[in-house]
């Protein structure tokens, strides 16, 4: 870290924070509701060092960061990317002050797949999270047809082959319980984790054992769960131990 001074100018500080338009700032600072170090400011583009100097708006001191780090539970038909002409995404769920920091999905869910879904700006962190020689793990609950069982734990176990020729690495599949669709098919529950991000990947392994995914959701990436109690398309902050858990992941 060098020791000069990071200033920027204050409307564009306030603006990556979610807290208006540059009008509005100039706005703010005419009515004199902004103070720097105590003092009211004058000029909206007035320069400060986010990190060093104090900022208030309206008597609160704003609290200044880089990076956000955003848990959602993906519903289904909502797609994994930053933008799409035809679909909605996960970005268009979020609230202006999320999207100011330009945040973008860790991987993707298919369009019909729900669950977790890390969305951030920080790059690094993506990095590592995706990065083939991590294996970072990720586990699905999934229902399917057919009566999943030993044999198909001990294939997963030893990587099965996909439709391209591909051979998967080791994955651990658990039966959580049977039951039937309304036809009278019998379908399994399972829990599988993957430590790799191949295209469509759960549904190919199951169907490289003759069966069919019916419905999908990640549950867990890495240390980080899916919160319980998070309703599906609502999303919330990292806790501090999330954060961190993720980022030894990189160690």
């Amino acid at each position: 870290m060098g020791t000069g001074k990071k200033t920027q100018r204050i409307d564009k500080i306030l603006g990556n924070l979610g807290y208006g338009s540059r009008s509005d700032l100039k706005r703010m600072v005419k009515q004199g509701r902004i103070l720097l170090n105590g003092s009211v400011v004058k000029d909206s583009g007035a320069q400060a060092d986010p990190e060093l100097d104090a900022i208030e708006i309206d008597g609160e001191r704003i609290v200044y960061r880089e990076f956000i780090y955003i848990m959602m539970h993906k519903p289904p038909g909502v797609i994994s990317a930053t933008e799409d002409l035809r679909d909605r995404t996960v970005i268009d769920l979020l609230p202006d002050e999320f999207k100011v920091f330009a945040p973008f999905p860790v991987g993707r869910l298919d369009k019909d797949t729900e669950g977790l879904l890390l969305l951030t700006n920080d790059g690094g962190l993506t990095h590592d999270l995706l990065s083939p020689r991590k294996h970072v793990p990720k586990t699905y609950l999934a229902d399917c047809i057919g009566r999943i069982g030993e044999s198909e734990i001990a294939r997963f176990q030893a990587g099965v082959q996909l439709d391209d020729g591909y051979v998967t690495m080791p994955a651990q599949l658990e039966i959580l319980e049977y039951g039937e669709y309304d036809d009278g098919t019998v379908k399994s529950r399972i829990s599988l984790t993957i430590s790799e991000g191949k295209f469509h990947q759960v549904k190919r392994m199951l169907e490289a054992v003759g069966s069919k995914v019916t419905y999908l959701k990640r549950v867990s990436m890495g240390p980080l769960e899916l919160d319980a109690s998070l309703p599906i398309g609502s999303f919330r902050e990292l806790t501090a131990a999330e954060l961190e858990a993720l980022k030894n992941i990189k160690k």
